[in-house]
């Protein structure tokens, strides 16, 4: 976050401000923080919905009545006075919460639908039961991809801490955010950041936005706890087909996908893709062709992005992808020098890839912003 906001403070307020790609709406947050016009865009429904609460104005009604229906919730949820939600049908749902945990999520998930019927309300109170069903799991995410934590194994722990009291923090910890109503406005889209020119409000000044980087980390699958008990997920089949419509997904059948997936060569690429994507793919890596097959797709998915970009926007437009780059059997996969060919070929110019940090203790890996300029005229 501290990247965006140090990006887009660079630049004065009252801008159109565009991120095709959303994640949790941080983008979108720190341009209306700052007055200006945000777009952000995602293919995700959950991320989409997320984001739109993150960046909606709330009237002091709206406040009022969650904290109240929070209360009331937690009533319902205490009695046993309401039919609870079914736990959801995650794979191996015991590993991530304890009976006694999962028990009291649904519970409280039917106690928020019943106690309120304010829109705004009942979107704050969600959030909070986001907060409030990850610190009840067994899930870990002190490291880049979503483990189980090393002293629960199993997933029995007995829940031995005040749930209404972690629920209650996770209400004013929401509300006291919510109360910050941002300067500007922001619209969140679902959608594909591959079909850009099918936005409804083009014309932008500044792009801001970190894609998913080349590393094979699938979203779906660090999202699923959330995406799950608030039903934007039925089955691992779900998630499967999400992340294989999603920029670099390949969890669950995505992966067996891209094991027939072919080029259709409709795209331009970098002439150094070639040589990357046949050592990725050597004989003597384990899965060479699969994840070759993955850099392949992803470039050509991104080059599809940069090429529906420039019809969006204003000229003398500015551009900043925070991008990693990643390696595969020791190959590396200078991400930010192909994104910077492909603004090139697109017509971009100014274009440059300025190192911001190291991303671990791996010395090759690093974070990027490529930055490029729309032409005038």
């Amino acid at each position: 976050m501290k990247v965006v906001q140090e990006t887009i403070s660079r630049y004065e307020e009252g801008l159109k401000v565009l991120d095709p790609f959303c994640g949790t709406g941080t983008t979108a947050l720190c341009a209306v923080a700052e007055g200006h016009r945000a777009t952000t865009i995602d293919i995700n429904p959950f991320l989409t919905w997320l984001a739109r609460a993150k960046t909606s104005a709330y009237c002091a009604k709206s406040l009022a009545e969650t904290e109240r229906a929070g209360l009331a919730a937690l009533a319902l949820a205490r009695r046993r006075a309401i039919e609870p939600a079914p736990a959801p049908k995650i794979h191996k749902i015991e590993r991530w919460w304890p009976e006694t945990a999962s028990r009291f999520l649904g519970y409280l998930k039917a106690a928020i639908v019943a106690s309120t019927t304010n829109a705004q309300a009942r979107d704050l109170l969600r959030v909070a039961f986001c907060r409030t069903l990850i610190k009840l799991s067994s899930a870990a995410f002190n490291h880049q991809s979503m483990s189980f934590k090393d002293d629960d194994p199993q997933g029995q722990l007995q829940i031995d801490v005040d749930t209404d009291a972690m629920f209650l923090n996770d209400v004013r910890f929401v509300l006291r955010g919510a109360s910050d109503n941002p300067a500007g406005r922001a619209a969140v889209v679902q959608g594909d950041a591959r079909d850009l020119p099918r936005l409804p409000d083009g014309d932008f000044d500044l792009v801001v936005t970190s894609p998913p980087y080349a590393n094979r980390m699938s979203y779906i699958r660090e999202l699923r706890p959330y995406m799950y008990w608030l039903g934007h997920l039925a089955s691992a089949r779900d998630a499967g087909e999400l992340d294989w419509q999603a920029i670099g997904g390949t969890w669950g059948i995505a992966t067996s996908r891209l094991n027939a997936w072919t080029s259709r060569n409709d795209r331009w690429l970098p002439d150094a893709l070639r040589g990357i994507v046949a050592a990725i793919a050597d004989d003597d890596n384990a899965n060479g062709e699969l994840l070759a097959a993955y850099v392949a797709k992803y470039c050509e998915d991104m080059s599809r992005h940069f090429d529906g970009l420039r019809t969006v926007l204003k000229p003398g437009a500015r551009v900043h992808y925070i991008v990693g780059n990643s390696t595969f059997y020791g190959v590396l996969v200078p991400t930010e020098q192909l994104y910077a060919a492909m603004l090139r070929q697109y017509g971009f110019v100014d274009v440059a890839a300025r190192p911001i940090r190291k991303r671990n203790s791996n010395k090759a890996l690093f974070e990027f912003d490529v930055s490029a300029v729309w032409p005038e005229g």
